[in-house]
């Protein structure tokens, strides 16, 4: 079972004393909160990708990639990578990028987000929006996975003879979660490539992505990756913690209730009604494991912890709380409960085991005059010869 944060970098005025943080203050925040995660123990740190004011996080692989060089265990993720109005191809390149500059401490979450301005910020229509998302992950399922892809669809450019560069560390694509709260075609599609499936366990009512995580573990039995209760499923959650639950409440009721998302709503309904849990590390523990009971066995429960305009000094005391009183309690607990025939989620290491067992992984080696000179038909010393990539005629 895995643990860790996700932030998506919202900014917001502090009610108590009405400082707004500036952007620079707030990715500096960020990043202590990722390496105080690294620090605790925990063992996922992921990034959220937003375009807006209030938020900064325009450029996920940048700031990974500066948190990869800061940390030495903790798993990198994106929650979510928008797979909607990205260029798949520029994906596929940036994060295997990445995924070289961690050593392989990365994991994606792809989804279509919740920003509906967006779409045509990057010249896409919000009506194209699940079809996008469909189609570009088809794609970039395929640039990790292919030396050569040729390949033609609706949203983008055709591709003749391409190699996606660098390919994947050890020729090992990163996992993939596909993240979602509404669209039953997401949970189809993580379940036909036997990826993972998260729900943003938060802003809804307790169980209410239920369904769509009973519909993805349903269709991975389906297509043949293992029974139902062995699908690999990551919750969201929100919670804040003091020694006290008193305490606790006092000192986020004004960071909850001057939020926008939340202004008129009253903290204490909003805990009964959903996953928030505000109070004791027991009380966190407790709301927990109700999650194992209602959505069965599962692989990540990330936690959101430094948004809300939260000081960061308080954030990385919840980051401490969650490391040392409340996820090893959970990890044994959960663990216990845990059938015998559930997996763990995927790391780099187990998947490049799953590929080559004792062998050495594969590192590809490029061709000579291979790229801007157009000469030659294999990207790689490797490269399968029958492959042959058909470059564009006025190329050639």
């Amino acid at each position: 079972m895995q643990f860790g944060v996700f932030t998506v970098g919202d900014i917001a005025p502090d009610p108590t004393t009405g400082y707004t943080y500036s952007e620079a203050e707030r990715i500096r925040n960020m990043i202590q909160v990722a390496r105080r995660a690294d620090e605790v123990g925990l063992d996922v740190f992921a990034l959220g990708e937003h375009h807006n004011p209030p938020f900064v996080p325009s450029s996920p692989t940048t700031l990974l990639g500066h948190i990869a060089a800061l940390t030495d265990r903790i798993m990198l993720s994106t929650s979510v990578t928008l797979m909607t109005t990205n260029d798949p191809v520029k994906v596929a390149e940036d994060y295997a990028m990445l995924q070289h500059v961690a050593d392989g401490r990365l994991d994606l979450m792809v989804g279509r987000g919740n920003t509906v301005p967006v779409y045509p910020w990057f010249g896409k229509d919000i009506r194209d929006g699940v079809a996008l998302a469909l189609e570009n992950y088809n794609l970039l399922h395929r640039l990790w996975r292919e030396d050569v892809v040729d390949w033609e669809g609706r949203f983008r450019t055709p591709l003749q003879g391409f190699t996606s560069t660098p390919r994947p560390l050890d020729d090992v694509p990163p996992f993939v979660w596909h993240g979602s709260i509404r669209t039953p075609e997401i949970a189809e599609q993580a379940a036909f490539y036997g990826n993972g499936f998260f729900a943003n366990h938060i802003l809804a009512p307790n169980f209410h992505f239920k369904p769509l995580v009973d519909l993805y573990r349903q269709r991975f039995e389906h297509y043949g990756h293992g029974t139902a209760d062995q699908a690999i499923v990551g919750l969201g959650g929100m919670s804040f913690i003091a020694k006290r639950s008193q305490d606790a409440v006092d000192a986020f009721r004004p960071y909850f209730e001057s939020y926008p998302v939340f202004r008129g709503m009253r903290l204490e309904d909003y805990m009964a009604a959903t996953p928030l849990t505000v109070g004791s590390p027991q009380q966190v523990i407790d709301k927990v494991l109700t999650f194992q009971e209602g959505f069965g066995d599962y692989q990540r429960q990330l936690f959101a912890v430094d948004g809300l305009a939260l000081p960061v000094d308080v954030a990385l005391e919840q980051v401490e709380l969650l490391g040392t009183e409340v996820v090893p309690v959970l990890r044994a607990e959960l663990e216990s409960r845990r059938a015998p025939n559930v997996p763990d989620a995927p790391t780099h290491a187990t998947l490049v085991t799953a590929k080559y067992g004792d062998a050495e992984p594969r590192q590809p080696r490029p061709n000579p005059n291979r790229g801007d000179n157009l000469s030659g038909t294999s990207p790689y010393q490797d490269s399968d010869p029958s492959v042959e990539a058909r470059l564009p005629t006025a190329l050639r």
